[in-house]
């Protein structure tokens, strides 16, 4: 059986007796209670458990509904984030994101999707996880309790210039608070997203994006709307990075890598929605511009040769509409 009782210095102490070894293992580490909305109890989920299925999944996904007002109500703060990145990468530096658990995570799986999406240098986004990439697969152990190892890692990498983004869901993680000091002491600006609007580390950094998602339909379980919450807003956040870096034309992805069969498709579909013009035009285009969509685009739009086409992207900093500027002048 196991008891656990609360020590004065905010330890606890759990006993473990009657595994049939004969002994005591006493368990003696630090106890945090988190009063962040989150830890708290949802009133529209009491009894949960007593519950047919339907129902269940019924008060799940009413409680979701109230992510993207959340989400909505922060727009001004995540704008706020996207300038400081454009002004970061156009100044050769890098956007960082730091987290732990499932906000570490969603992070990790941002920054992985916008190179192929994109075809962003890979060093652009860098995401650190509390317990290192084992951490992706299985918790790893009072990790995000490391305040020091966040500031260590950060001191490592973050350079002056680079933009730190904190992930943590109740916007007191130690091991994300660590990294957001050691980014301000190396001249980097900072930003922290949590899903609690209260946060007392909100002042402590240029930018504070406090989603206020309410409690979980599962007390304190953070992968949920929290979760969705971060998802919703990281995805926002590169996205709109991306758009403002000239790496969407239109609506349309024209950076994208075509990796598989499906996307070598896809560069042909985007082709002929962003010219008008037919497919075997547009094969053709994109076979005398070796394969790169941005130079097939400027010349079907433009009427340039595939030379002139590359020649004014590069003048334009790879820019489809600035590339046309100049050729059309």
């Amino acid at each position: 059986m196991t008891a656990g009782r609360v020590e004065p210095d905010g330890a606890v102490e759990h006993r473990r007796s009657g595994d049939g070894s004969g002994e005591t293992v006493v368990d003696l580490r630090p106890v945090v209670r988190v009063g962040a909305p989150t830890e708290r109890r949802n009133p529209h989920s009491a009894d949960l458990d007593l519950m047919s299925t339907r129902d269940v999944l019924t008060v799940i996904n009413d409680a979701d509904r109230r992510v993207p007002a959340a989400v909505a109500a922060v727009l001004d703060e995540i704008a706020a984030t996207v300038d400081l990145a454009v002004t970061a990468l156009r100044g050769g530096h890098r956007v960082h994101y730091f987290g732990a658990g499932t906000s570490g995570r969603l992070g990790v799986l941002d920054a992985a999707e916008l190179a192929p999406t994109f075809n962003s240098p890979r060093d652009w986004f860098c995401a650190h996880l509390a317990g290192g990439p084992d951490a992706m697969w299985r918790a790893v152990e009072d990790a995000e309790d490391d305040d020091r190892g966040g500031a260590a890692e950060a001191a490592g990498c973050v350079r002056p210039g680079d933009l730190v983004v904190g992930l943590a869901a109740s916007g007191r993680t130690p091991y994300v608070l660590g990294a957001l000091a050691a980014a301000r002491a190396q001249g980097a600006s900072t930003v922290l997203l949590c899903a609690n609007p209260e946060a007392a580390a909100a002042a402590t950094v240029d930018v504070f994006i406090g989603v206020d998602t309410g409690p979980e339909v599962v007390t304190g379980s953070t992968r949920m709307k929290a979760g969705t919450a971060q998802k919703l807003v990281l995805n926002t956040f590169s996205t709109a990075v991306m758009v403002r870096l000239g790496r969407v034309y239109s609506n349309l992805m024209i950076d994208m890598v075509a990796t598989n069969a499906k996307l070598r498709g896809r560069m042909i579909s985007i082709l002929m929605e962003a010219t008008g013009c037919a497919e075997e035009v547009c094969r053709r285009a994109l076979r005398e511009a070796d394969g790169d969509l941005k130079i097939a685009l400027v010349s079907l739009v433009s009427g340039a040769e595939v030379t002139a086409a590359r020649a004014a992207l590069a003048r334009a900093s790879h820019q489809v509409r600035g590339a046309l500027a100049l050729l059309a002048s």
